[in-house]
């Protein structure tokens, strides 16, 4: 069999020849039967892991700019670094803890990465190996090893300097001795002595991303220090074979940490993750994958595609343009080293390494997705790396494999990229809308999923994320929300949302829920859906009915029961948009230009539509009310350091200044009962926008149901309890969507409370004989009326739905 140099560098001998770096491993403990095949697998393990650090040098422009990239930081690393003294950096203070050494491990694996990379700037420094090792034996004297306490972050200890260290240890090869090799990795062995258990709480059981990143962190070691055993235990840790599978991180929870039946991810039990922790799980599951894949411990075909099937029913709905929508990122939206581009490339690398060990139709299909995301992500595109000194040591940015790994992806044809979709996610609360022009999510929180997380200094501006925010995304605005967005947007006024014009509410280490359980919406077509909020404050004194009904040019929003005593000023946000820095999009209110001076607000008494140049239109439904808006075009300057303190992960203090379009519905003091209702159409023109006044009705707007009629024939309504519209009566509360189509009238409803039992439709639509229901429906009768029985308990607020002819 002939070899490529792929094979070449993963298998062996003669892969270190090639790079210049022999890799020899320690013999297993003990002579045992099969020991030489072990001893195989375990160098084509750490040789497979080191090719995931440093590529395979196949040369190419992109790939050499992103050894560029890579020099600049590295050099810089080691150019101030003493190894003459305890204190290795300067700005890194020795000491018990884990508030610095992270970032200790994270430069070294940096300057150690590129020292091994062919064609870097220090590949050409023979004596730097040994720097590295004294490097590394002091950090193993003073900051980590096997008899250091666990101060501070557990992670630390136990998944992120275990692998920084590791990275270091077979970017070396052989020229780290195995005498040094054995001493820094016993800490690694102590700490992740069992990658189903937290070390420092073995009651803990390891789950989701946690789980991943010590499978494959035990993998790499156990191959490191030649012990089949730990191999295979990381290895069956994925599957929890321990734990009879309790922990298995394939299989769909319907509690807690992991992957959901109806596609969402959850982290820390209650905080939506596909955009963090679910790409962490995946990105290890990757390397897992191809560090094993020609090993006798490799995982079992079965475990490789259901991970490759989360790929488009998990983490793909929420990829835009090569960036991930923000509102299933949590408390990373603070990071300066993660911005929604940064985890959409660390989801596509991932999807890549996927496809470079899938075989048939899995293969194609992953290759096709990665190079139509690829394609897509013009603003910061994924094979250009740039500017990796702002990673902190948490997402590991695209770097020379990653750009290698890419370029070799089959050459297959892209996916079509005008696909609609409406998806909803209520085990998170979460949803997603997709046109062909534009995108949009919504961030709410409820009695189980957070309004927010912010811990371990990250997300200082966390307040209102979850409570109702609609970010809206379009092709032509790319990095809105990576164009250092987050420390420089007013971030008590994000769209949709209704607050207090007041001091934000305390930061709650334990990511705080409401205490409504009425979260969620129905998904009626690929273009159609409602989603629906029974607000309430932190604080719990400002309350709000609030829903979301999507169409294929339009989010339509209600708000009513708008009710607060603390005497502050309430507003909702229609928009605050950045419009990066200097902007000077035209901002019309009903065809007249806005001129208000730059810092000024400007309140119009009532107005019927605005529209803000390249990006959306607005229309007031209730135009003709005197609700008054305020408009304010303003400079804002903040820096990353101001919403991220984090110890490992904080931004610098920089300062940036973007300009933003604020259009704000005011409430007043103490509102009881009030109500808004507009329609956003991102991505329309001036003249759609104009054109646009009288396409919705709005048949109902109460704290009991709120209503629209979309386009003429279909109705979309949020029942927050017992109620009728539009000749449609239910029994309970729900949020609903039917019409005519061309099977027929049809009815998709869901239980957003998640608690009912059994919700009864009573309607009069044109026809009688039911021709297509979810076996969860029951037809009760069908003359002189209609009526079904809905039975919503168990489906965790999934739609149900039924057709009459």
């Amino acid at each position: 069999m002939s070899l490529d140099r792929r094979d070449v560098l993963r298998y062996g001998a003669t892969a270190a020849a090639a790079a210049a770096v022999p890799l020899q491993l320690a013999a297993p403990a003990a002579a045992v039967p099969g020991a030489e095949a072990g001893s195989t697998d375990h160098a084509k393990i750490v040789a497979a892991y080191r090719e995931l650090q440093i590529g395979s040098n196949r040369s190419s422009p992109k790939r050499n700019r992103a050894v560029a990239a890579l020099d600049q930081v590295a050099v810089g690393y080691d150019a101030a670094m003493n190894v003459t003294a305890d204190q290795l950096w300067p700005d890194l203070p020795v000491g018990p803890g884990s508030t610095y050494f992270p970032s200790m491990y994270y430069r070294l694996r940096t300057i150690a990465v590129d020292w091994a990379t062919p064609g870097s700037a220090l590949s050409a420094r023979p004596e730097l190996p040994e720097r590295i090792a004294t490097a590394l034996n002091t950090l193993y004297r003073t900051q980590y090893n096997e008899n250091t306490a666990e101060i501070g972050n557990w992670y630390s200890y136990e998944i992120g300097v275990p692998y920084w260290l590791l990275q270091t240890v077979v970017a070396l090869g052989d020229r780290l001795s195995a005498a040094d090799r054995e001493r820094v990795l016993r800490p690694v062995l102590r700490f992740v002595a069992d990658p189903n258990r937290r070390t420092n709480n073995p009651a803990t059981v390891e789950t989701g991303a946690n789980r991943a990143d010590k499978a494959l962190i035990t993998v790499v070691s156990g191959a490191l220090a030649g012990d089949s055993a730990r191999v295979a235990a990381g290895i069956a840790a994925v599957t929890d074979t321990v734990g009879g599978g309790a922990a298995d991180l394939t299989r769909r929870t319907t509690r807690g940490d992991g992957y959901h039946p109806d596609g969402s991810f959850l982290q820390h039990d209650v905080v939506p993750y596909p955009g963090h922790y679910g790409l962490v799980l995946l990105s290890a599951i990757a390397a897992l994958t191809y560090v094993t894949q020609d090993t006798a411990t490799r995982l079992a075909p079965a475990v490789r595609e259901e991970f490759e099937q989360v790929v488009t029913d998990v983490h793909a709905p929420f990829l835009f343009a090569g960036s991930m929508m923000e509102p299933v990122r949590g408390r990373m939206l603070s990071r300066q080293g993660e911005t929604g581009h940064d985890a959409g490339h660390q989801f596509i690398a991932s999807v890549v390494l996927l496809a470079t060990t899938a075989t048939g139709e899995a293969r194609t299909r992953l290759s096709r997705l990665a190079a139509r995301w690829i394609a897509e992500g013009t603003w910061a595109p994924y094979l250009d790396v740039s500017n990796v000194g702002r990673f902190a040591g948490g997402l590991q940015p695209v770097g020379v494999p990653e750009v290698e790994f890419a370029e070799q992806l089959p050459r297959v044809q892209g996916d079509s990229d005008d696909a609609t979709a409406h998806r909803t996610f209520p085990q998170m609360d979460r949803m997603v809308h997709v046109t062909r022009r534009w995108s949009a999510s919504l961030g709410t929180g409820s009695a189980r999923i957070c309004r927010y997380e912010s811990i371990n200094g990250m997300n200082l501006h966390g307040w209102y994320t979850g409570d109702g925010v609609l970010y809206t995304f379009l092709p032509e605005q790319q990095g809105h929300y990576s164009d250092a967005y987050w420390p420089t947007v007013d971030a008590t006024l994000l769209p949709g949302a209704t607050v207090k014009d007041a001091a934000p509410p305390p930061l709650l280490a334990d990511p705080p829920r409401t205490t409504r359980s009425f979260a969620g919406g129905a998904r009626f077509d690929d273009r159609h859906g409602v989603q629906a909020l029974d607000f309430v404050s932190q604080d719990g004194t400002l309350s709000a009915k609030k829903s979301w009904f999507f169409a294929p040019d339009a989010v339509i929003c209600l708000g009513a029961a708008i009710t607060d005593s603390s005497g502050a000023p309430v507003r909702t946000a229609i928009e605050n948009r950045n419009l990066g820095e200097n902007g000077t999009a035209a901002l019309l209110v009903d065809g007249h230009r806005d001129t208000s001076p730059l810092g000024r607000p400007t309140v119009v008494p009532h107005a019927r539509w605005l529209h803000l140049e390249g990006t959306a239109g607005y229309v007031l439904l209730d135009g003709y009310d005197n609700k008054p808006l305020t408009l304010l075009r303003e400079d804002r300057t903040g820096t990353w350091l101001g919403i991220d303190t984090g110890a490992n992960t904080h931004g610098t203090s920089d300062p940036y200044t973007r300009r933003y379009q604020k259009i704000v519905l005011d409430h007043g003091v103490r509102p009881t009962g009030a109500s808004y209702a507009y329609a956003v159409l991102p991505g329309a023109s001036a003249a759609q926008t104009r054109r646009a006044g009288g396409r919705w009705k709005v048949l109902a707007n109460s704290g009991q149901v709120q209503a629209v009629r979309l386009d003429g024939h279909l109705t979309a309504a949020s029942f927050f309890s017992a109620g009728a519209v539009d000749r449609v009566q239910v029994s309970g509360p729900a949020t609903a969507v039917w019409g005519r189509t061309r099977r027929g009238w049809t009815c998709a409803l869901a239980d957003p409370t998640q608690t009912g039992d059994t919700v009864r439709v009573t309607a009069d639509p044109a026809g009688h004989r039911v021709v297509r229901a979810d076996p969860t429906v029951t037809v009760v009768a069908t003359h002189p009326e209609l009526v079904v029985d809905i039975k919503v308990a168990g489906s965790f607020g999934a739609t149900h739905s039924f057709t009459v002819d």
